[in-house]
Parts: structure tokens; sequence; C-alpha cells
């Protein structure tokens, strides 16, 4: 019978990947974390992490998932960078091609391989993102007390996300590039019902400005090609995630945007085959519960491995 080389593979390195990493390396599994880049996924990009647990002053998004990359390493869990070509996930056995032709195998899987923010792609967006350019109203709310800021999208979440940060700043700018939101009307009526929330209709962002100190204004275009320019301090742009989920076969079950569904154990639809952090389908993306369901999907594929493996009798006697 043919042997996997791994019990487990974890195919991403952000807070869901390295949680997983670090309860099966500390749970002595044969694991191999696969990671094209650097570990720590978008959180690296993040400034300031001021809403998770155990650090009272905050931190910056580097820091933490150094930490946590740290926390994994000193367990020993075997970490591989390089690009995937392939994953084979169908069989007992799941197979991870990469790029260079090398063929990794594994009994279990843990998919996390995140999400992304839909960007605006205008100048300045990236060069002031995270000092100012925000995609995550609950991370970065609370940097903007008393300022003056805008909310890019129509949506519900640009919507719930636009009522949210009026606990914190002083005047919240809806810019919608149509003349009516589709977010659902009690959102729509809330919002219309909220002083602090002003409303810019059939408008684009065309450039965001501002220089090292953060975002200072926005060039705005509307649909007649009339330019006009707004004072903020931050930009928050909430059209959307888009699931990085390139790699996935189709055999595996997802959502209509192409985010894996799973039960609440993790589980997918393809048995050994798990799913954690920003590529599950679900309503809430944030670091501390991408880090719970790692933890809750590598004890899923451990209980999975174990219901496979024939019991072995302990042999306590001295060698």
């Amino acid at each position: 019978m043919l042997q996997a080389q791994y019990q487990l593979i974890i195919v991403g390195g952000g807070p869901a990947g390295l949680t997983a990493g670090l309860y099966a390396a500390r749970g002595r599994l044969k694991t191999l974390l696969v990671e094209k880049g650097a570990t720590g996924g978008q959180v690296l990009v993040t400034d300031w992490v001021d809403n998770f647990p155990g650090f009272v002053e905050g931190v910056s998004g580097f820091d933490l998932m150094d930490k946590m990359t740290a926390h994994a390493d000193r367990f020993g869990l075997e970490k591989k960078f390089a690009v995937i070509k392939s994953l084979d996930l169908a069989g007992e056995i799941k197979t991870v091609t990469l790029e260079n032709g090398e063929s990794l195998t594994a009994s279990t899987i843990i998919l996390c391989t995140g999400a992304r923010p839909r960007r605006l792609g205008v100048a300045g967006e990236f060069e002031l993102s995270g000092r100012g350019v925000s995609y995550c109203a609950t991370c970065d709310g609370p940097f903007y007390r008393n300022q003056e800021i805008a909310v890019v999208g129509g949506g519900n979440t640009a919507i719930q996300d636009a009522l949210h940060l009026t606990k914190f700043a002083t005047r919240v700018t809806v810019i919608h590039r149509r003349d009516e939101l589709r977010a659902t009307k009690i959102l729509q009526e809330k919002a219309f019902c909220n002083p602090r929330i002003d409303f810019l209709w059939n408008t684009q962002v065309a450039e965001i400005r501002g220089d090292k100190s953060g975002v200072a204004e926005l060039l705005l275009r509307d649909n007649s090609g009339e330019e006009s320019t707004l004072k903020v301090t931050g930009i928050f742009v909430l059209i959307g995630v888009m699931p990085n989920s390139d790699l996935l076969p189709p055999e595996l079950h997802t959502d209509p945007g192409g985010f894996v569904v799973t039960d609440e154990e993790m589980a997918t639809n393809l048995p050994g085959v798990y799913a954690a952090g920003d590529i599950r389908s679900k309503r809430f993306r944030q670091i501390i519960n991408a880090a719970g369901e790692g933890a809750v999907a590598e004890l899923s594929a451990e209980h999975y491995l174990g219901s496979q493996a024939p019991v072995q009798p302990f042999n306590c006697s001295p060698s």
C-alpha cells in the first residue's frame, strides 16, 4: 500500500496555517507547511493590530506573525517555501505538486490559502496601504477617532462598516459609483438616518493622495467626468474580497463566491481535506477566528488520522 510522505500538509502560512502547524507539530504529527512567500499572509502588511487578545497595547502585523512563526518553530514545524502548481485531493493519498515538478503526498490536507480584498487599482492606494488606506473597518476603525474618513462601496459590508465607523469618526462619507445602494433596505435606512454619514453618488475615487504621514485627500471623478477633491485622513475600501482559490480542484465544494464550504469542524466534502481562515465561506474574516479555525482544522485532521490508522498496542517496557 502506498504510504504518504506526511501525515498532514498545510497549504498557506497565514494565521490559520501557522496555528494549525503549531498544533500539529506539538502533537507530533509528521507535518509540512507549504507557503509561497513569507509566513504571515495578509497580516504582514497590516500596520497595527489592536484587537488580538493578550497584546494589551496592540502589536504590529509583522511582529504578531513573527511571534506566531517562532511559536510554531519552537515545536519543530517543517516548512517549505515554494509555489504550488496543482492539488490532487480526491484520493486517500493527497498530492501537492510544486512548480518545480516535485510531488508531496499526505494523508490529510488543510487549505489555508486565504483571501485578498478587492482593490480600487488607483494611484496612491498601494503606497498608502496601512497608512490611511484600509480594507477592514473592524480592525482599523478605532484609529480614526474624531477624524473625517471615507468608505468606498454600496453593499452590505460597506454600509454596515460605515455605520460601525461612526462610533469613532466625526464624519463618514460613503462614495458609491451608482445612484443607489445594494445593501439591504434596513441597513440603508439606518445609514440614511445617521447624521454622521454623507453620500456621494455616481462617483469614483480616481486617486488617493498623501505622504509618509498618511492620507490627506481623495481625487474624485463623477460619471460625467467632473473632478473634485475630498479631504479625509482615511479611506476604507469595502468592495468585497476575493478567495485565493486558483489551486482548488473542481470537486471541492465552494459557495457562489468561490470560498470553500466546510462544517463546524472545518471538514470539506472531501474526506481528509479541511479548510481554515479566510478561504472558508463565512461572514467574518479576522485574525482571531482564522487562528481558531486553524486549531480546529488540525484537531479534526488528527482525529481523522486516528480513525484511519490501525490501533497499535502500547509497549512500556524498557528498550
